[in-house]
C-alpha cells in the first residue's frame, strides 16, 4: 500500500491511497473539511467527508504526471515504469506548477 499527503497551498488537505489490490482512494482531513469547506482540490472532487474511490488514478493526480519527453526522463532516471502511475506521481510532483502537490508518506514497514 502506498500513499501520499496532498498539499493545497501548503496545506495538507487530504490522502491519497493506493491499496494492495490497485484500488485508490482520496479522503480530505478533517481539520481540513473544517478550515476549508469550499476549497476543493478539483471540481470532481468537492471538500466532503465522502470517500472517493475509483479502480484508476483520479483523472485529477493522472494530470499531475509529466507526459511526453519529461516522462521518459522522469522513468528512465528513477527506473520507475511508465505505466506505474503512483510511483510516477510520488516521483515527480512534490513540487508541481500549481497549487496542489504530493509528498510521499513512507510506509511503515520501511
Amino acid at each position: 500500500m502506498r500513499k501520499a499527503a496532498i498539499h493545497y497551498k501548503d496545506v495538507l488537505a487530504g490522502i491519497l491511497t493506493e491499496t494492495d489490490e490497485g484500488d485508490y482512494i482520496f479522503q480530505y482531513k478533517e481539520q481540513y473539511i473544517k478550515k476549508h469547506p469550499k476549497q476543493f482540490i478539483t471540481f470532481t472532487m468537492p471538500v466532503s467527508p465522502k470517500t472517493y474511490t475509483d479502480k484508476r488514478l483520479f483523472p485529477f493526480f493522472e494530470g499531475l504526471i509529466p507526459e511526453g519527453w519529461l516522462l521518459d526522463i522522469a522513468s528512465k532516471n528513477w527506473k520507475i515504469n511508465p505505466n506505474d502511475r503512483m510511483g510516477l506521481l510520488l516521483a515527480c510532483c512534490q513540487n508541481c506548477i500549481g497549487a496542489v502537490s504530493v509528498q510521499p508518506i513512507p510506509n511503515e514497514n520501511e
